[in-house]
């Protein structure tokens, strides 16, 4: 069946080939009327998704952050540091399956046609249809693992809660199995309102995109990410602040204002702590200090850990080359934790 399946879909290129790991392939595979929690549908959801190494090998799913794709885990700072020979999760021995979740990449998403109509989905929308891509489009009765950064962190402790007998191991990094709450919340609806509010959005209808669209991402991404000792260092003056900000004010941003909204506001009744004794996998949680969303002074990821029999936390130590809510982007920070804790960990049968 996953041969047959993967024979039937478009292999493209569109990626840079890394030296020292197989070049990443993409795909797209389409459910027919896909039904939302809202109870909407969709006649055809396209599911976009890349791969890396042999169908052969282990399969292993990795789940992209907010406003990011398959792509953006393809990076030298993720990827180059993972999928090599002799690395974590060497390519030679795992198939790496990386979804574009609902609303990014070359999945279906606002900016496809619908705009404003499309339905207004959620995490558990996104985390169904990454599921039915690997299990039902790929053909993949069980994984090796699971892991997720941010948004993707989040999605895989809904993956091991929905899906507990899914995976031999999880690893939900830059998140935190709680309702969505606090700075990480406010600082969401933020951005969202700031785009709705913008005349030019235009319900939805606009012909050019809004103003305020770029500088609620730049604010966003400033005061949520980046580190508070990492920016001391790139920016120790008010000069050295302000080119650090007109840099980002300049750069290339191509994003769709609906999308960008959809994307921010799916995280809206994500809770992961009700069902959290469903997990069986093994988890290995990897945070960082200098988190801005996920502060780890609140207490909230020890106390939920302990009602998980095989988990344990991962606490990166904040420093000047550390990234806030950015650091786990940066595989170099935990790369070698991961090959150490995934290789003894059993192979649990699929039930």
């Amino acid at each position: 069946m996953r041969a047959a399946a993967l024979a039937g879909f478009a292999l493209i290129g569109g990626f840079a080939q890394a030296a020292d790991y197989p070049a990443p392939q993409r795909g797209v595979w389409t459910v027919k009327d896909f039904r939302f929690h809202t109870g909407e549908t969709l006649p055809e959801l396209k599911l976009g998704y890349a791969t890396v190494g042999d169908p052969k090998g282990e399969p292993v799913v990795i789940l992209h952050g907010t406003a990011g794709s398959a792509r953006s885990m393809l990076s030298p700072i993720f990827a180059g540091e993972l999928f090599g020979p002799g690395q974590a999760l060497d390519a030679t021995k795992y198939f790496i399956i990386i979804p574009d979740a609902i609303g990014a990449g070359a999945s279906s998403k606002p900016s496809d046609g619908l705009k404003a109509k499309f339905p207004r989905y959620d995490y558990a929308d996104m985390v169904t249809a990454q599921y039915r891509l690997v299990s039902e489009g790929l053909g993949f009765k069980h994984v090796r693992l699971v892991l997720g950064n941010s948004m993707g962190g989040m999605h895989a402790w809904m993956w091991g809660q929905r899906y507990p007998d899914y995976m031999d191991a999880l690893v939900p990094m830059a998140s935190q199995p709680t309702e969505m709450s606090s700075r990480n919340w406010m600082m969401r609806r933020m951005i969202i309102d700031a785009v709705r509010n913008d005349p030019a959005w235009k319900n939805g209808d606009y012909a050019t995109q809004p103003p305020a669209l770029r500088v609620a991402n730049v604010f966003f991404g400033i005061a949520t990410s980046g580190g508070t000792l990492a920016y001391q260092k790139q920016a120790p003056t008010r000069e050295a602040a302000d080119r650090l900000l007109d840099e980002r004010l300049a750069a290339p941003f191509n994003a769709d204002a609906n999308d960008f909204m959809y994307q921010w506001d799916a995280s809206r009744d994500y809770d992961a702590a009700p069902g959290l004794e469903k997990i069986k996998a093994p988890v290995l949680a990897i945070n960082s200090a200098d988190d801005e969303r996920n502060p780890p002074e609140t207490g909230i990821m020890e106390e939920q850990l302990k009602r998980l029999p095989n988990a344990k936390l991962l606490l990166i130590p904040a420093s000047s080359e550390t990234r806030g809510h950015g650091t786990t982007g940066l595989a170099r920070f935990w790369a070698k934790d991961l090959a150490a804790w995934l290789p003894g960990l059993p192979r649990r049968a699929a039930e």
